[in-house]
C-alpha cells in the first residue's frame, strides 16, 4: 500500500476507534454491559466495512482510473445501503443493547467520513505524473 494510501487510511481509522471507545464508555453508563457490547459491534462494523470499502477504492484507482469517481459514488451508496441491511437483520437481537449499537453505528460512520474528506484534502497526492514530458518521440 503505498504511503498516501497508508497515512488516509490511518487518519481516517484513528477518529473512528476514539469515537468508538467514548460511545462504548457511554453506552456502558446508560445501558451497562449489553450497551457496551453493542457500541463495540458497531465500531468494529463501521470500520470493517468502510475500511474494506476504503481498499477496493485504492485498487480501483490504481487499475482503473477512469472510473474512480463513479466506482467512489457505488461503494459509498453499496456501504450505506449495507449498513442498513445490517441494521435491519439485527433489529431484534438480544445479544446486545441494539440502541447503543444503531447510534454507535451512525455516529461512527459520520466521523469516518468526515475523517476521509479532511485526510484526502490534507494529502499531498501528485495528480501530474513527473516522469510524462508530454512529448511523443
Amino acid at each position: 500500500m503505498p504511503s498516501n494510501d497508508a497515512r488516509i487510511l490511518l487518519h481516517t481509522v484513528i477518529p473512528t476507534a476514539a469515537v468508538g471507545a467514548i460511545a462504548t464508555v457511554i453506552s456502558a453508563v446508560v445501558a451497562g454491559g449489553k450497551g457496551a457490547l453493542g457500541a463495540v459491534v458497531g465500531t468494529l462494523v463501521v470500520i470493517l466495512f468502510m475500511g474494506i470499502g476504503q481498499l477496493v477504492l485504492q485498487r480501483t484507482a490504481k487499475s482503473l482510473p477512469h472510473l474512480f469517481q463513479a466506482m467512489g459514488l457505488m461503494l459509498y451508496t453499496a456501504q450505506l445501503l449495507v449498513l442498513f441491511i445490517f441494521l435491519a437483520l439485527l433489529k431484534n437481537t438480544t445479544l446486545f443493547d441494539f440502541k447503543a449499537f444503531a447510534f454507535t453505528l451512525l455516529a461512527t460512520t459520520v466521523v469516518w467520513v468526515a475523517a476521509q474528506a479532511r485526510a484526502y484534502m490534507k494529502a499531498k497526492i501528485t495528480y501530474i505524473d513527473p516522469g510524462n514530458t508530454g512529448s511523443k518521440s
